[in-house]
């Protein structure tokens, strides 16, 4: 007779490295009630402590499987100021992320971050995202290709990944960041895949000319409902460049517009579980399931707010005592957006003049009076959301990213030297290297990979 999966119906002893004891006593119970002939180990020969593992023991396995896989985190920004012969990644710099942190936490391979914050829908204003994402990508090929080719080399492709990975070196992919600097111009996602872009968000925060952004939610103030005709070029441009589409910061109705139109699998290149931590950033059940339906991956985020509710809320709700108290000091009366949308338009220019006042005198207080006060967010929360995410959708559809150098980090993994701390808490959780693999970088992988085939299936066409 078969032994019971203790496992699937034990998973806290699993958790805790009890497995063994837990099937050895499951065993000695069945060996007692069978007719099998064979007699089965007396329990006084059972010695529950030689079935512990040790904490040096449980840590020297985390370590060796954090050394064997490909460590991939999918979202870091980058200042393209730590990108100059003088001042780079090669330094260990005080950024959460550069080569020296990498190598010391054991992190292979980072996404660095084309962003560009969303401003005016006009000429003006793409002509300026354009510039400024260009200026990012360069900075990238810059340090891989003028300043540290012997250090960090750029990958396009999982071959790649895999080949710098084994030739001893960092590897260095390129994400995009809102599609706010294609512009009108959707031959700028071809532009921008040359570059080296293999995955892009079509909004930030603030709605682009592609879709709405998750930053409407509170309101309901939207402008495309979902995506525009824009948008949905974009997507089928998108995926017959092989430029993975991210839906880490749309709105609700974008992302699930996106997904009936791709021809590819999908990311949330940084997102966690909303059913833990209730923040618009955060996908909710129907959208991760809709993700797995996909094929795509959700990429756990790293960033305090949006994986401890407690944190979320004190947050949200001191700032939002601290912009009230302002306001009221200096005379500003705080309108609901229904009541500025009737504004004439001098009324409006003047109301957010006044506005722009009480967010400076909020931004310069914020951090003393509510940021430092606010419960710390773990590694033990930020896996938390993971165990949830592989719970509801499973462990192929489940990833790992930071948003360090944009606000992510935690207590815990707050750089990248501490990358192997995730590992540990993995393996503590009783998650096998298989699985763990899986979530570092061969879901990612196998999504990339696919959107690539697809791509070249279409061009094809």
């Amino acid at each position: 007779m078969p032994l019971l999966n203790t496992h699937k119906f034990f998973p806290r002893f699993q958790q805790h490295g009890h497995s063994a004891v837990l099937a050895a006593i499951i065993a000695l119970g069945i060996s007692a009630c069978s007719d099998s002939p064979e007699v089965a180990a007396p329990v006084s020969d059972i010695s529950f402590e030689s079935r512990q593992e040790s904490e040096a023991e449980l840590v020297d396995r985390a370590r060796g499987i954090h050394d064997r896989v490909v460590t991939i985190d999918t979202h870091a920004d980058i200042n393209t100021g730590n990108f100059t012969e003088t001042v780079n990644y090669t330094m260990n710099l005080d950024t959460q992320v550069n080569l020296v942190k990498m190598a010391a936490g054991g992190l292979d391979v980072a996404w660095f971050i084309v962003y560009t914050g969303q401003s005016t829908l006009d000429e003006a204003g793409y002509a300026a995202a354009y510039a400024n994402a260009i200026d990012k990508f360069d900075a990238i090929h810059r340090l891989a290709e003028d300043i540290a080719p012997d250090e960090i080399g750029i990958a396009y492709t999982s071959d790649d990944v895999r080949r710098l990975s084994a030739e001893g070196k960092q590897v260095a992919m390129i994400g995009i960041e809102n599609a706010y600097p294609v512009g009108l111009d959707l031959s700028n996602i071809k532009d921008f895949h040359d570059r080296g872009g293999r995955y892009m968000s079509l909004a930030h925060n603030g709605h682009s000319q592609f879709a709405d952004s998750n930053t409407g939610e509170d309101a309901q103030d939207y402008i495309h409902g979902g995506l525009s005709e824009l948008g949905r070029q974009a997507v089928a441009e998108m995926n017959k460049w092989g430029i993975i589409i991210d839906v880490s910061h749309p709105s609700k109705d974008a992302i699930m517009q996106m997904l009936e139109l791709t021809r590819a699998p999908l990311i949330a290149s940084h997102s966690s579980a909303r059913a833990l931590t209730n923040h618009s950033r955060n996908l909710d059940d129907e959208m991760l399931l809709a993700i797995k339906e996909n094929g795509g991956v959700v990429q756990t985020v790293a960033f305090g707010s949006y994986i401890n509710e407690a944190r979320r809320v004190h947050l949200e709700e001191g700032r939002r005592s601290l912009t009230e108290s302002i306001a009221a000091s200096l005379e500003i009366e705080i309108l609901p957006p229904a009541e500025i949308a009737q504004l004439s338009d001098a009324a409006r220019a003047a109301y957010e003049t006044s506005i722009e006042e009480v967010n400076a005198q909020v931004r310069a207080r914020v951090g003393a009076e509510v940021n430092a006060t606010a419960p710390p967010a773990t590694v033990s929360d930020f896996v938390d959301h993971i165990d949830y995410m592989v719970g509801l959708i499973g462990e192929d559809h489940v990833g790992i990213s930071s948003d360090f150098d944009g606000g992510g980090g935690i207590e815990g993994w707050n750089d990248a030297s501490e990358t192997f701390n995730v590992t540990l808490e993995l393996v503590r959780r009783g998650y096998t290297e298989q699985q763990i693999e899986k979530m570092w970088s061969g879901n990612l992988l196998r999504v990339l990979d696919e959107v690539q085939a697809i791509a070249a299936a279409i061009q094809a066409e």
